[in-house]
């Protein structure tokens, strides 16, 4: 839905007390997919923006470091307009807000452009879009990057092969740049690579490899990263089994 409650203080303060407690961090918060900030139809986009500020006001009260975003869809645009829609959509939704006020001092909030899955007039299916867009909000609020293994594999980019793997990181840091990615998506594919068929996989079942995430969370230029499993759930437990599946990838 386009409007969500706010956080309650009490609430806030839970998260917070059961975060201390089992020493969970970062907190990456998923904006609603129902956010189309680059779309052409001006109530959408207003609804959008609406949603989207709302989104960054939550996660602020929760004292998260990120916030994920698609950024949307440009279809009926030119992939210029696209760019701008959304970065001045955005722009709108910010503006105003203390991004100081999360819930620990020095907290480091941003806002993560998170790459999509290369559907024909999605913005964020080329890596250089995603650096373009977080180029433009600079300026104006906490930007960082979130990749999604699925969505790298299904747009095109090779992952899997050893070369391709290495020549995959070298258009990341030309782009969007190691520093600036912040969380990986950690999922397997269902479809093939160049698909652009979003369909997520358990770790190691899917197109993609068990031997990636390896490759990937042992890859020093992204030490600073967090990794979140996204898998599907189609079995009570799965969600455990695949964040194991990654513990045992990581130390090994």
């Amino acid at each position: 839905m386009w409007r969500a409650a706010a956080v309650k203080p009490e609430d806030a303060a839970k998260m917070r007390e059961l975060r201390a407690k089992h020493d969970v961090g970062p907190v990456s918060v998923h904006a609603s997919y129902l956010i189309n900030l680059c779309s052409q139809t001006e109530s959408v986009r207003v609804s959008s923006i609406g949603a989207f500020r709302g989104e960054v006001e939550r996660a602020l009260a929760l004292g998260a470091e990120y916030l994920v975003l698609h950024p949307g869809s440009w279809k009926g645009l030119t992939r210029e307009e696209g760019l701008r829609l959304a970065a001045e959509s955005i722009e709108k939704a910010i503006d105003g807000l203390d991004f100081t006020q999360t819930a620990e001092p020095g907290k480091d909030f941003r806002i993560l452009i998170e790459n999509t899955a290369g559907a024909e007039f999605s913005l964020g299916g080329k890596l250089e879009q995603v650096a373009e867009l977080v180029e433009r909000l600079k300026p104006c609020a906490p930007v960082g990057v979130c990749l999604d293994t699925c969505h790298v594999h299904v747009a095109g980019y090779d992952l899997v092969s050893t070369d391709g793997y290495i020549e995959t990181m070298m258009v990341v840091g030309d782009t969007v740049g190691f520093d600036a990615v912040r969380v990986w998506h950690c999922n397997d594919a269902k479809a093939a690579m160049g698909s652009k068929l979003d369909r997520h996989e358990h770790i190691g079942e899917g197109t993609i490899g068990a031997e990636v995430f390896r490759r990937l969370l042992h890859d020093e230029r992204f030490g600073h990263a967090a990794f979140i499993a996204e898998t599907p759930v189609d079995a009570p437990g799965d969600e455990a089994r695949n964040v194991g599946v990654l513990r045992t990838l990581a130390a090994g």
